[in-house]
């Protein structure tokens, strides 16, 4: 670390973490900071690619989303309280430091590189009738879908069970990062850009 930079919470120095995919690097951002909270206060035009990605896995535990149609449970320790889901991101890092035995913030970025779909299908209405047509994603929309669908898997994996949302989240992305199937994430973006392949 050279002088007269810091490291993220003071634990995780973020300056040796490499992006490997060009279109997602301005859409991650991984600027040091002693404390991540927002507050949500910049409503600027792609204001989120300015939010850190470790902020952004927290607000997402906040409210992980429904899955299709189906509307998610909401369960005490998954509230709008940003201590609360700041407190679960640190375990997750420290599990996957633990068991990695290396920097975690590169698991994550590795993790959201690897489960970001390129492409996908959008629904077009022609003649009065209804057809899929394949869209190119937009690197913001590749980051939102992988953190949603990291903290989905984690969620569908914990919820009603004996197992921690932290350690279920940091089995997730490590998976993810490993491009193992047994992530969620990774099977969803298969899928995502299996359904664009066969609507070219």
């Amino acid at each position: 670390m050279t002088e007269g930079t810091f490291k993220l919470f003071d634990l995780y120095d973020v300056s040796t973490v490499q992006i490997k995919d060009p279109a997602l690097k301005p859409y991650i951002n991984l600027i040091p900071r002693l404390l991540l909270k927002t507050h949500g206060r910049d409503t600027r035009k792609f204001s989120r690619a300015k939010i850190h990605i470790v902020e952004r896995i927290a607000n997402r535990i906040g409210v992980p989303g429904h899955v299709g149609k189906k509307h998610k449970v909401i369960t005490g320790w998954a509230s709008g309280k940003y201590n609360k889901n700041m407190k679960t991101v640190l375990e997750v890092l420290k599990i996957i430091e633990a068991k990695t035995k290396s920097n975690p913030i590169q698991v994550l970025v590795t993790a959201v590189e690897n489960c970001s779909p390129r492409d996908e299908i959008t629904v077009i209405e022609y003649a009065g009738a209804r057809y899929p047509q394949a869209v190119d994603s937009s690197p913001m929309r590749r980051v939102n879908l992988a953190t949603r669908w990291m903290v989905q898997g984690a969620y569908q994996k914990c919820f009603g069970k004996k197992k921690k949302m932290a350690e279920s989240l940091a089995s997730e992305i490590m998976f993810a990062a490993a491009g193992s199937m047994e992530s969620y994430a990774m099977g969803k973006k298969n899928e995502a850009e299996k359904q664009a392949d066969s609507a070219r």
